[in-house]
């Protein structure tokens, strides 16, 4: 049972507790803060007063503060306060684990409030599926491989898991990525969980990582931080797991808080994708076969397994790659449309035919569950794909599989029902939210109607602590060679941040073959919130990376340098040609955009502190200057030299 704690203040029965949340958050900013060394800041007061209107009247505000302004300090403290009022714990969704990090750490802003208030915060993590190791993939890999790393992990599995005689009171929570920081992300793809595993039929569903932690976290009384993606996923999964007798995946918020928000579009795209895996299918409908059913259910389970086949293999023969993505376009054919249409009609006389076999009580009604779930599943998603221009869809292949995948091109009309309905307050955190200080297109795309907003500026004298300097794009090898003089006179010190994963390995190619007199890091090489901690605390190290570009926190000496090795563009994947297709202009509707907000998150990387300086590096082609020379200056804290 989940103790309500209580609040940091007293409230008689005859005071309003919104007008006592006031005068204590006025003691902690002006009074309690200073005293403990912190800095007193009017944008942060500010924030203070605009937040607490938005959670007094139950409404959704789009926060902006520029670094510096203690957002998130801010954010917390109320976060904390009205879940211990209301009774229900707060929500904060970052936007990546690399963010989540950043609260909970050591030395951390939570850690921070803490000590400073003498405040005892339970706050308790819900990681996205695929932060856990899966048991079911890895037990039979240990016995097949030689590989060190998954050997490692699979030693370090609690016996409990194996022994099925074990009381459930001796389990403990085991299994989280960050326990074992030195498996490379390409090595943990081959344990964690992944969209293709069935969950609800393992062995060892009871005893996983991920069943472990979730129980756990739902008993938080103060806050629970998830992902972008795995919020979403509890909102587009929560209906269909009360349907089963499951728990959803998050429990009722008194409030949420969604930290780099302007990220959650995409995120609510891809918690609403359909994936459709070669196999599973014939996997499911075969062992449905092997139930006692109807002649007349065999023969379509046989015509649908044919037909299946016979349209991947058409996908597998039309699709072509796109360069720097692992989605394979796929042609809008009629005869792809037609194929998916009749599959889905006999999909459907099959959930028909189900209803049937289920009456003759040949069948376990467990199974039964599971099939017809699918079955809806494939059903649903295939409807997507066959309305005319409301779906995204591409194809994915790897050793093992071949995988479909539909995402739905508008999310606002599910945000708007699903989420924005909910009358709590919601409240969105970013340096970057607005364009040209309008929030509208943000809130346009999520479906918000009705919000607050406002703006504060950074405190910090950006002319004094930093340069940013323009370079030309003459060449690849120029470039990198101009990036290694510039580290060599920095003494390390720096973050490189790369547009694609792609062009950071062109730059590892070139790297390997140099004499570097300190270490570079490799995003992907490590668990991430390790190797940002290896970077912090090796201080002539260099970080190479291509996700970094917001949620990276390491004040002082070990980062006074950022190098943008190239304009950060959306990629040309067919996710973004799909927004390109609906735009009147899409240079200007799309790249534009989503290069400058990806920029002023690269340059916020480098100034976190009062006492921070150093450099900027942008590298760009002559055409993009000309293009875009006058966009970027507007967004830029400083002049651009060069």
């Amino acid at each position: 049972m989940t103790t309500k704690r209580s609040l940091p203040f007293t409230v008689s029965k005859t005071e309003n507790f919104f007008d006592r949340l006031g005068d204590y958050i006025g003691d902690v900013f002006y009074d309690i803060l200073p005293e403990q060394g912190f800095e007193l800041r009017d944008e942060q007061i500010y924030m203070a007063f605009q937040l607490e209107n938005a959670i007094k009247n139950k409404r959704t505000i789009f926060a902006e503060a520029g670094v510096g302004t203690g957002k998130t300090l801010v954010y917390l403290l109320y976060a904390i306060c009205y879940a211990r009022y209301i009774g229900k714990p707060a929500i904060i969704s970052c936007a990546d684990e690399t963010l989540i990090e950043q609260l909970v750490k050591k030395g951390g802003d939570i850690e921070k409030l803490e000590k400073a208030l003498d405040l005892q915060v339970d706050v308790r993590l819900a990681k996205a599926r695929e932060q856990y190791v899966c048991v079911k993939k890895l037990d039979p890999l240990a016995n097949l491989t030689d590989d060190e790393d998954i050997l490692r992990v699979h030693d370090q599995i609690p016996d409990f898991v194996y022994d099925t005689g074990t009381s459930m009171k001796t389990f403990e929570r085991y299994g989280d990525r960050k326990e074992y920081p030195w498996v490379p992300n390409e090595t943990w793809e081959k344990i964690a969980w992944d969209p293709l595993q069935q969950c609800s039929t393992c062995e060892f569903r009871h005893r996983s990582g991920q069943t472990l932690n979730r129980e756990y976290y739902r008993h938080a009384t103060d806050i629970i931080i998830c992902s972008h993606d795995f919020y979403m996923e509890h909102i587009w999964t929560k209906e269909s797991r009360k349907r089963e007798g499951q728990m959803p995946l998050l429990p009722e918020a008194s409030s949420v808080v969604f930290d780099e928000g302007h990220l959650l579009e995409f995120a609510a795209q891809k918690g609403l994708t359909y994936r459709y895996n070669l196999d599973t299918l014939t996997n499911v409908l075969t062992g449905y076969m092997g139930q006692d059913i109807r002649e007349e259910s065999l023969l379509l389970v046989e015509d649908i397994l044919e037909l299946n086949d016979a349209w991947f293999e058409l996908l597998e023969n039309t699709a072509t790659n796109v360069e720097g993505s692992n989605r394979k376009q796929l042609p809008h054919s009629k005869t792809m449309l037609e194929m998916a249409q009749n599959l889905d009609d006999k999909v459907q006389l099959l959930l028909e035919q189900l209803v049937f076999d289920s009456e003759l009580f040949t069948m376990d009604d467990y199974y039964i569950k599971i099939i017809e779930e699918y079955l809806e599943f494939f059903d649903y998603g295939l409807s997507i794909l066959l309305k005319d221009d409301e779906g995204i869809y591409w194809l994915e292949e790897n050793e093992s599989t071949t995988s479909f995948v539909i995402m739905p091109r508008l999310v606002e009309d599910v945000l708007k029902q699903e989420v924005f309905s909910q009358k709590i307050p919601f409240i969105f955190s970013s340096a970057t939210l607005a364009q040209n200080g309008d929030f509208s297109y943000l809130a346009n795309s999520l479906g918000i109607e009705s919000y607050d907003s406002f703006s504060v500026a950074s405190p910090f004298d950006y002319d004094e602590q930093m340069k940013i300097e323009g370079h030309f794009d003459i060449g690849t090898e120029e470039k990198w060679q101009t990036i290694y003089d510039k580290l060599l006179e920095n003494n390390g010190r720096s973050l490189i941040l790369f547009s694609t994963a792609n062009e950071m390995e062109l730059f590892r190619e070139w790297a390997n073959n140099q004499d570097w007199p300190f270490a570079l890091l490799y995003e992907g090489d490590k668990e991430i919130s390790a190797m940002v901690r290896e970077f912090q605390l090796e201080e002539s190290s260099v970080l190479c990376t291509h996700h970094l570009w917001e949620g990276l926190d390491v004040p002082g000496e070990a980062l006074t340098q950022v190098i943008i090795s190239s304009l950060p563009f959306p990629p040309k994947d067919v996710v973004f040609e799909a927004k390109r297709k609906h735009a009147e202009n899409p240079d200007q509707e799309v790249d534009a955009p989503y290069m400058l907000l990806r920029m002023r998150q690269g340059i916020g990387r480098l100034i976190r502190t009062g006492s921070d300086h150093g450099v900027i590096h942008i590298w760009m082609t002559e055409a993009e200057k000309a293009k875009y020379g006058e966009m970027i200056e507007e967004v830029m804290p400083v002049g651009v030299k060069g």
